[in-house]
This record gives C-alpha cells, sequence and structure tokens, in this order.
C-alpha cells in the first residue's frame, strides 16, 4: 500500500465545475497524485466532522429526525472529550444530503487533520466516495442500524484509500483512533536530524520522507562537536555523579568516561534545541571509530528516551521512523535490538548497548542498570537495563515502507559477556516461523504493551502495509 497525498483544492474544484456534479466527475478526477499533504502546524489534532443522509430516508427508518440524531452525537462527543489521551479539537458538523453538497464541504476543510463521518442513513456513497477520494484521513463511525456504507470500506483500503470504519453502539471507541489521528499529525510536524559523513539527500531518504511525512535532515559532526567543546563540564559531572548513583553498578567506564558522555547528551540536546527537533539518530559506530565523536551517545539516547524524544543508533533511518510512530502513538520509548533467535526454546533474545530506563513512560519508575561499556569495542559508556520479566511486548520495524510486526512476552534478563549489554529473553508464538519469515535486516524496536492493533489502524490511515512476522 502506498501513501495517497491530499487531494489539491484547486484541482478537485476544477475537476468538479468541470463535471458539473461531483456524480458525473470522471475516474480519479479528484486526486493530483504528485501533491504532498500540507505540512500542517496545528498544536492539536483538528478533525473536521461531518454528516451524511440521502435526500430521501428508507433505512433505518422513512421518518428519522436527523436533527436530533446529530445533536445525540454531538452531546456525547462532548462528554467523552474531557476524558480522551490526546487533545483533539472536532469543528465542523455540517449535513451533506446530495454528491453536490460534497463541493461545499471541500471549501471548509481548511487545515484538518481528518475526516470523521457519520452516516444517518443508507445510500450515502455518493457523499462518502468523493470525501474519500480528498486523500484525508478518514473515519466513518458507522452506529447499528445507521446504514450499509461500512460494508464498502474493506474494498476501498484494498484499493489503497487511507479510511478507517468504526462499526460500534459507543462513540467511547473513538478514542484509539483518535490517538492514531494525533500520532500521524505529529509525526507530519516532526524534525528529524540524522548526523553521518554524507549529507547528500537520497531517494530512500526523500522516499521516507514522501511516505511518512516528518522532515528529515542529514547533518556532518562539525557542529555537534563545536556544541561538545563549548558544553558545561561542571554541569556534565553534576549529571554523571548523578546517575552513577543511581545505578546498581559501575563496571567497566571510568567516572571521566561518564562525564564525556554527559557532556556529549549536552550537546546533543543543544543541537535538538537549535533545530527544533525531537527526533535524532547518528552514525555513532562509524563516527565513533573514525575519531569524528568524542564519546558513544548511548547514555544520551537512554536519557532522551526517558523524556520522551527518541534517540537511536546507527543512523538507521527506517528503525528511527518506527520508533517515533511507536512512541508518538504509546507515549512509551522503544528498545531498538539486535533480535537473536533460538528455534529450541521458543525464543528471541533482544540485545543492544542502548536502552531507555523508563520503559513504562516518562515520568515512571526506572528500571535497574549498571554502567557498562560498549560491548562491541570495550570502550566509552552504555547501560544493562533489567527490564521487567511477564511482560508483553510489541516488537516493529519499518522496512521498505512496510512495517513489520510481531510480539512477544519477557521470560529474563540474561547476564552473560555473549552479545550487546541490554538483554531481555523473549518468548515468541513460533521462533522457527520467525525465522524463515524474517526480513528487513537487524534491529527491531521493543515497546512495552499490547499494540498490534493500534499499528494496523495507523497502516491503513497512512498507507503503509503490516505485516505479522510469525506469518
Amino acid at each position: 500500500m502506498t501513501h495517497k497525498p491530499f487531494c489539491s483544492r484547486r484541482n478537485f474544484l476544477l475537476s468538479s465545475a468541470a463535471a458539473g456534479t461531483l456524480a458525473a466527475a470522471p475516474a480519479g478526477g479528484l486526486r493530483a497524485e504528485s501533491e504532498v499533504p500540507p505540512r500542517n502546524q496545528n498544536t492539536v489534532t483538528k478533525i473536521k466532522k461531518v454528516f451524511l443522509a440521502k435526500p430521501v430516508p428508507t433505512w433505518p427508518r422513512p421518518d428519522i429526525d436527523l436533527g436530533a440524531e446529530m445533536k445525540m452525537i454531538n452531546a456525547r462527543l462532548d462528554e467523552l472529550k474531557p476524558g480522551w489521551s490526546r487533545p483533539v479539537e472536532m469543528v465542523g458538523g455540517e449535513l451533506l444530503r446530495v454528491a453536490g453538497d460534497v463541493t461545499r464541504f471541500w471549501q471548509t476543510l481548511g487545515d484538518a487533520d481528518a475526516v470523521l463521518a457519520f452516516n444517518l442513513t443508507s445510500g450515502c456513497g455518493a457523499m462518502l466516495d468523493p470525501i474519500i477520494d480528498f486523500g484525508y484521513p478518514t473515519l466513518l463511525f458507522s452506529q447499528p442500524y445507521a446504514g450499509h456504507d461500512w460494508s464498502g470500506i474493506g474494498d476501498k483500503q484494498r484499493q489503497g484509500k487511507r479510511v478507517e470504519v468504526i462499526s460500534s453502539s459507543s462513540l467511547e471507541d473513538l478514542e484509539p483512533y483518535l490517538r492514531v489521528l494525533d500520532s500521524m499529525r505529529r509525526i507530519r510536524q516532526t524534525r528529524i536530524l540524522c548526523l553521518q559523513s554524507n549529507t547528500h539527500k537520497s531517494n530512500f531518504v526523500l522516499g521516507l520522507e514522501k511516505q511518512f511525512g516528518p522532515e528529515i535532515h542529514l547533518l556532518d559532526y562539525s557542529e555537534l562537536n563545536a556544541l561538545y567543546q563549548k558544553s558545561d563540564t561542571a554541569q556534565a559531572a553534576k549529571l554523571a555523579d548523578d546517575f552513577i548513583a543511581a545505578a546498581v553498578g559501575m563496571v567497566e567506564p571510568t567516572r571521566e568516561e561518564v562525564i564525556r558522555s554527559m557532556r556529549l547528551y549536552l550537546a546533543i540536546r543543544e543541537l535538538l534545541s537549535r533545530y527544533s527537533a525531537e527526533v535524532i539518530t547518528v552514525d555513532c559506530l562509524g563516527g565513533f571509530n573514525r575519531g569524528e565523536l568524542p564519546a558513544y551517545p548511548c547514555l544520551a539516547w537512554s536519557m532522551l528516551n526517558d523524556m520522551g524524544k527518541v534517540g537511536v543508533c546507527e543512523a538507521d533511518l527506517e528503525t528511527t521512523l518506527t520508533q517515533t510512530l511507536l512512541t508518538y502513538l504509546t507515549g512509551l520509548p522503544g528498545f531498538v535490538s539486535d533480535p537473536v533467535i533460538d528455534t529450541r526454546t521458543n525464543t528471541v533474545i533482544h540485545a543492544h548497548c542502548v536502552s531507555a530506563t523508563r520503559m513504562d513512560g516518562p515520568g515512571q519508575s526506572a528500571a535497574p542498570y549498571i554502567i557498562r561499556s560498549h560491548m562491541e569495542d570495550n570502550k566509552g559508556v552504555s547501560m544493562q537495563v533489567k527490564m521487567r520479566v511477564g511482560q508483553e511486548i510489541t516488537l516493529a520495524k519499518i522496512s521498505r515502507g512496510k512495517m513489520l510486526i510481531s510480539t512477544g512476552t519477557i521470560l529474563d534478563n540474561p547476564d552473560n559477556p555473549r552479545g550487546c549489554r541490554t538483554k531481555v529473553t523473549t518468548r515468541v508464538a513460533d521462533a522457527d516461523r520467525l525465522l524463515h519469515n524474517y526480513t528487513g535486516g537487524l534491529h527491531r524496536v521493543l515497546v512495552y504493551g499490547q499494540h498490534v492493533r493500534d499499528v494496523k489502524r495507523m497502516g491503513r490511515l497512512m498507507g503503509f502495509e503490516v505485516a505479522d512476522e510469525m506469518g
């Protein structure tokens, strides 16, 4: 499934005017495929609400009071709003009766992030179909006996349309979709910094921007190193001492090495502020080995991820996007891992030298950690974090525009000299099937909790396929 951009307002009006009515417009005439959706600056997700009903109702009843139906829905939405987990602004609420009304509706969309449609009667396709074709993420909320338009949404999704249907008797079931829409708005307003030697924006990078929406800035190490040289050593020493005091223990690194890592953290934080960014990834292995980085950023990533920002290793933009999407969706940090599959025990060990400590989210309790060196060269500072045994997890990775996903349960935090410093053993449904279905290279993003259904909702609304790695 590929990303479907918004139709331009000009092209829509020209196509509908030429056709006379939307019902007569030629197929495909409502979308300009080369155009990218506007990068709205809404501070909260703005959803354009619309009601649909055919001119002469039959189903669910010929004497239906449309005004009363709309009033009831609006009142219930107002009741539910204070309890929503995300700040969402619902605007509009007009009633469309015929295809020609959609032109007027289009003119009022403005900077909406999504459309929420309620079909009040059967036979609303003449209004709903062109609204879906606008390319805005569209939710159809279909209450029981409201109408039959829900039955065509699956076909629309298979055609690549960015539409989702909620068939429910309770408006409370909007909540997870609002979280998805809010996450989608945020990713389109996100600026990702990627530090590496090559700062040419390749077609691969341009493709990620077009499909998922963020701005990706490629930088070399010079600006970060200049900030490192200016960093406050006394402040870094205070942070280092607090960090050491909170640890279960410290094995390989010295205090001086921890201070260097904290100076790099301060420099990274300043770089993010300078670019108004909250997501960063760095070619850390290459940069450190070439002498272009003064320290490994493992500790900085842990601290940023604990705060709700996103720091990811190895300039891996697909994994960075994956963690950003999951963090926005769940409010939780991700643990980027190199999986190790053991079919004998039906387990997968996830190992890396970078891990958040607050895996339950910012402000929650920190997991125990030991201060260690980076495993592959026994240099710098990394962390061995002990995650919660018995915790259900979701694992994901964007690869070639597709989201790979699976689940598991944490069984153990193995402590042995092989592999990266933080390791968690997870029980999976079928390790052998995972082994033979595995694609997309190393790195998977581990997040506490079961989030497969929400990721699939996001995939349908953003336009990417979600593939179960367990087959």
